[in-house]
């Protein structure tokens, strides 16, 4: 059996080192979204459906092994219409964007401005030769420790900047595009909801765990970035879902 891990955005596969470091499993894959700390490949041009792709592509590579999928931020929402397309590829999954496979899915307003033409570069020209330590402060603020807060702001670069433009403006309409397909999903899920987390609305992740026929697992007093705020809790929401599968 293999887990396979796949990060959000603005982050890269380094989030999930703490997370990593408390699971029991040792049968752990982090995956790097191409643009967020590693190059994209030549005519990848980071839109919603090429990272689907790119996923499924990696998935079946590991074709013949039992694959515990998990995703956070737009790793999950690429979990959600994984899972959508080819459930077969998986023998499990997770995600705490659940959201993004509902019709009721609105963004949030940074990627609204992320999504508007001129606004979302002028917001990432802005921030280009600020210090790191500035740069890590709204990390901060919405509880990432803060030797991660830094090492997120470090990470960023102008190709994740470009590739988080277009991701987002590829996705404007990602809700209502993906939720036909989310629905009765035929293997296990999860849906992770944390009840601060100001990016993803708890009610829509739990109405689309529904349709999707996914357990939901409250990760209460936590945030967006639930994964370094408090790894044990996520750790053990993700170990008690594992230990259920094999009963």
């Amino acid at each position: 059996m293999t887990v396979v891990l796949v990060h959000g955005v603005p982050e890269t596969s380094a989030v999930w080192d703490p997370l990593r470091a408390v699971l029991r499993r040792d049968d752990v894959r982090v995956l790097g979204l191409p643009g967020f700390g590693r190059p994209r490949p030549e005519g990848f041009t980071a839109t919603k459906e090429e990272y689907v792709a790119w996923l499924t592509a990696e998935l079946e590579n590991l074709a013949g092994q039992d694959v515990d999928l998990v995703g956070h931020d737009w790793g999950g929402g690429l979990v959600v219409r994984l899972v959508s397309l080819r459930p077969d590829l998986v023998r499990s999954w997770v995600t705490d964007a659940a959201g993004l496979g509902h019709a009721d899915f609105r963004w949030h307003d940074l990627a609204r401005l992320w999504q508007t033409p001129s606004a979302g570069e002028q917001f990432f020209e802005r921030r280009r030769g600020l210090p790191v330590e500035e740069l890590a402060l709204p990390y901060e603020g919405f509880g990432v420790p803060r030797e991660h807060a830094l090492a997120m702001a470090a990470e960023a670069d102008e190709v994740m900047a470009g590739s988080i433009l277009a991701l987002y403006r590829s996705a404007v309409d990602v809700g209502r595009e993906w939720s036909p397909a989310f629905a009765g999903v035929p293997v296990p899920g999860l849906v992770l909801v944390a009840s601060e987390d100001p990016f993803l609305d708890g009610d829509v992740a739990r109405a689309a765990a529904a349709r999707a026929g996914a357990a939901v697992a409250a990760l209460p007093g936590l945030g967006h970035w639930w994964l370094l705020q408090d790894p044990a809790a996520g750790a053990a929401r993700l170990e008690e879902f594992w230990d259920g599968l094999a009963k």
